[in-house]
């Protein structure tokens, strides 16, 4: 069979191909750059646990723990005074950190991308090709091809298509797929700066009160990497006014000098970065800049957009090209590697034993789904958070700074309607009839299941996310586990007619075993998506219910299903899922820069 065609070697385009390889399926990934990522200090990503996760299971866990920073705190400030401090809980060795309290992972997003590029080198089955510019794509009921120009022109023909190609998307354009959405939402100055600030390791979001009469106030976030680099946000008012140089010194002075305790202006022999003398101006005005060295700087700005279809046939959008976000702290990135992680083990199903539209079209129904809520969340926070009128919001939420303070760490931290990892609630690849098993645990259907300790069939302890990204995981709650002796694993208990179950079950699964699961009794059997995604929670084991709720994850119980075992239906190559009335709407037509492209 053909392999399957990446267009962009960005971040997402990188670790979908790695995440199909891994499913032994081959990939071409076509990139129109050189393949030389360029150094840049102030375009960081910021990746939740989920995320940071799949990453990780890619092979790039030892960039995200040499490049990345975890952070200790976050903490939010009005004026000068602490209205809230989010401590995270330490690292672990086994990572048992708990997921309200885990901290997010801050690293360099070049790093990233060239760690992706590094691991998908030692991969047979994929292949990276350079100076690939898209021109022409044509599709057919057996695959498509996708014509290239450039050094490396010509036809490349595959299975299926994703198009990873940021958010001037060609393939995008190719399909005719409309982008509606909203323009300039945010604007942000960046900066990175070696510096030290009196909160080592904690992430910061400094705001002061909006103006009298309305208008937005000022509002500037630091967030820590490694050797005493800091991340500085500045959120910029609305317009298009060039950002100076000498504005933005300023603005580094300023933050700089407020976040210092109050002292006399330093001597005239301390410099800063630009070799002039650190004297503090502005708002800083006798207090003493620290000396910092700057980096890197630039100008971020955020735009709200969702493409209409994410699947046309056999071709896909994934991360920039079907999404824009990142206002209110949002992350981009972290959409888009989901997008990766969802899609990856569906092809992989399609690729070896074909697939229903059911488990095709689910990809647009749960991730745009996903992204188009919170883009919704978003848009109606920013009018609140941003105009400054204290009486509008008070009608919403009592506590008009709490509240603003409160959403804007949501967004920053992953939770919430702006941040939390999505629950893919109405998905097609539910249990038949909502059946689940008539079992409660506080992991409700189609949510990320909790990352607690598993034993695997080897003896191995392991966490639940490190066996992520395969077939489907039945996770089986045994108290006592611990003194399991592995000799006697297959004979312990419920095993021997919980593996004869799974055994006959219509696709790929693995057996995990855990001394406890919030919520959840002794004998509890959960059934996990490969992308960690709870299918159902049973008292017991039920073959029966089990092999219907694998079938209707495999998408073959909403419709009608050839083959058996575990074999699924023809390949699916139709029109994509039906129209999700909730998509953004339209305000304007011009795509502008994204962080992530």
């Amino acid at each position: 069979m053909d392999p399957v065609i990446v267009v962009g070697a960005g971040p997402v385009g990188l670790s979908l191909s790695l995440a199909l390889a891994r499913l032994g399926v081959p990939t071409v990934v076509l990139d129109e750059t050189t393949g030389q990522e360029e150094t840049r200090p102030a375009r960081t990503v910021v990746l939740r646990p989920d995320t940071a996760a799949f990453v990780a299971r890619l092979g790039c866990a030892d960039t995200l723990e040499s490049a990345g920073t975890h952070w200790t705190a976050w903490r939010t400030m009005r004026r000068r005074r602490l209205r809230e401090r989010v401590a995270f809980a330490p690292r672990t060795p086994d990572g048992a950190a708990a997921p309200a309290t885990a901290s997010p992972l801050h690293l360099p997003q070049h790093a990233l991308t060239r760690a992706l590029r590094a691991a998908l080198a030692h991969e047979k089955l994929a292949e990276i090709v350079t100076g690939s510019r898209l021109a022409d794509l044509e599709q057919d009921e057996h695959g498509i091809s996708a014509h290239t120009r450039g050094p490396n022109g010509t036809w490349w023909r595959g299975s299926y298509l994703i198009g990873c190609d940021g958010s001037r998307s060609t393939v995008r354009k190719l399909l005719d797929i409309r982008f509606p959405g909203r323009t300039a939402v945010e604007r942000h100055a960046v900066a990175a700066l070696r510096c030290e600030l009196p909160w080592p390791g904690e992430a910061l979001l400094h705001r002061s009160p909006p103006r009298p009469g309305g208008g937005p106030g000022n509002e500037v976030s630091a967030r820590p990497l490694t050797g005493h680099v800091w991340r500085l946000d500045w959120l910029l008012p609305p317009g298009r006014e060039l950002v100076t140089p000498d504005a933005l010194v300023a603005r580094i002075r300023d933050s700089l000098a407020g976040w210092t305790s109050e002292s006399p202006a330093g001597p005239a022999d301390e410099t800063g970065a630009e070799g002039d003398t650190a004297r503090p101006r502005g708002r800083g005005h006798g207090r003493l800049v620290p000396p910092y060295e700057l980096l890197d700087t630039g100008v971020h700005t955020v735009h709200h957009r969702l493409a209409r279809d994410w699947r046309q046939g056999r071709a896909f959008l994934a991360g920039d090209a079907a999404h824009l976000l990142g206002a209110l702290g949002t992350q981009g990135l972290d959409e888009g590697l989901r997008d990766a992680e969802n899609l990856a083990w569906k092809l992989g199903l399609a690729w070896h034993h074909g697939a229903s539209d059911v488990l095709l079209d689910s990809y647009q129904a749960e991730r745009r789904g996903a992204v188009a809520a919170r883009l919704r969340a978003a848009d109606q926070a920013l009018p609140l958070l941003r105009d400054g009128r204290s009486a509008r919001w008070r009608t919403v939420l009592p506590g008009a700074a709490r509240g603003r303070s409160t959403l804007l760490t949501d967004g920053h931290l992953g939770r919430g309607p702006l941040g939390a990892p999505p629950v893919y609630a109405r998905t097609p690849l539910g249990p038949p009839d909502g059946n689940t098993g008539g079992l409660l645990v506080e992991t409700p259907p189609g949510a990320p299941v909790t990352d607690v300790a598993v034993t695997a069939s080897d003896g191995s302890v392991v966490r639940l996310r490190d066996r992520l990204g395969h077939g489907l995981l039945v996770v089986l709650v045994a108290p006592g586990t611990g003194v399991w002796d592995r000799r006697h694993w297959q004979s312990a208990g419920l095993m021997p007619r919980l593996a004869e179950a799974v055994d006959a079950l219509p696709m790929d699964a693995e057996i995990l075993v855990t001394e406890a699961y919030p919520g959840a009794s002794a004998h509890t059997v959960l059934l996990v998506r490969p992308d960690g995604h709870l299918v159902t929670a049973l008292s017991g084991v039920r073959p029966a219910e089990m092999a219907a709720c694998a079938n209707a994850v495999r998408g073959g119980a909403h419709g009608p299903v050839t083959g058996s075992g575990r074999d699924a239906a023809a390949p699916g190559g139709g029109a994509a899922g039906e129209e999700d009335s909730s998509a953004v709407d339209p305000v304007g037509s011009t795509v502008l820069h994204s962080e992530n492209d």
